[in-house]
């Protein structure tokens, strides 16, 4: 079973503008609420391709009812820990540019925290687990450090995407993948990134600190994949940006489904970009339908 680990869910309030102006009255043109998390996605999107998946990790009050109802009216499993505090409600203004306004977070326990690192214990090398975006300030920054290292200890494999410091300090117990966008890998190494070349050369150097496979994802120009046998390029379709809430959780789900029905490293980095590139086209996630339209549409190189 695939684990998703969503340490500070949310509720995701999008707000369409057509053109958005601060200090003055703003009208929505549409608005809708959607499950949020970034572990959370990735479980959306693993349902939309026909796996199933646990999500797990820490909600409460009533926007947590409204995350759990939600996954549980698109059938996926949930192994939630309660906290006393609510579940946080993050405002996503889609307009000319796209802006947010992300909440802090709920308090969580060293007991709750606990809690939850008892339900990865329970777990085999047959799972596999996903850490996914940020964490409540109430929790240490070694939580995902923690975590890696009991999976590591089980042979459970996991998957990274976080920030720089959490990502980092999970790389000496071999996460399966890890996936950082063009900033945050010019954030890890502090330089400039222009190119797919220069993408991949600090990939690779990912790969050397510990992971098994890396996935930098760069917007419109694509991506890169690196192992330490294959190096790939992936150029994605244009269209039009709906919104890139949650594309980046969609590539994760998608090289995760991959990876598991086919074994092929070329095969699971076409379906992640066309995840990806298809959430970025649509409102929400991207189904079933959406994903296939634009896999036909990806082009991979070997480099």
């Amino acid at each position: 079973m695939i684990y998703t680990v969503t340490l500070n869910p949310s509720i995701d309030y999008i707000m369409e503008v057509e053109k958005a102006n601060l200090g003055q009255l703003n009208r929505a043109t549409n608005t809708y609420m959607l499950p949020g998390g970034k572990g959370i996605n990735v479980s959306r999107v693993l349902k939309s391709l026909k796996m199933e998946s646990t999500a797990t990790g820490f909600i409460g009050g009533f926007t947590g009812d409204f995350v759990s109802n939600s996954l549980l009216n698109e059938n996926i499993q949930r192994e939630f820990i309660e906290v006393d505090g609510q579940t946080r409600i993050n405002v996503k203004i889609s307009s000319s540019n796209e802006s947010e306004i992300n909440a802090k977070g709920p308090v969580v326990t060293n007991e709750q925290q606990e809690s939850l690192k008892t339900v990865i214990k329970g777990l085999s090398s047959e799972d596999l687990v996903v850490l996914a975006g940020s964490i409540p300030s109430s929790i240490s920054q070694n939580i995902y450090k923690e975590i890696a290292e009991i999976c590591n200890d089980r042979n459970i494999p996991f998957v990274v995407d976080a920030e720089r410091n959490l990502l980092l300090k999970t790389l000496p117990y071999k996460p399966l993948l890890i996936k950082p966008n063009q900033h945050e890998l010019e954030e890890i190494f502090s330089v400039q990134i222009s190119s797919h070349e220069d993408a991949l050369l600090y990939a690779k150097m990912l790969v050397e600190m510990g992971a098994k496979y890396v996935l930098v994802s760069m917007g419109p120009k694509g991506a890169v994949m690196a192992s330490k046998e294959e190096q790939y390029k992936g150029s994605v379709p244009s269209g039009k940006v709906v919104s890139t809430v949650g594309s980046g959780d969609s590539t994760v789900a998608g090289f995760i489904a991959g990876m598991i029905t086919t074994k092929n490293l070329e095969d699971a980095f076409r379906l992640g970009l066309a995840c990806g590139t298809a959430s970025a086209f649509t409102e929400g996630l991207a189904g079933y339908k959406e994903i296939l339209a634009i896999q036909e549409k990806i082009m991979i190189t070997k480099m």
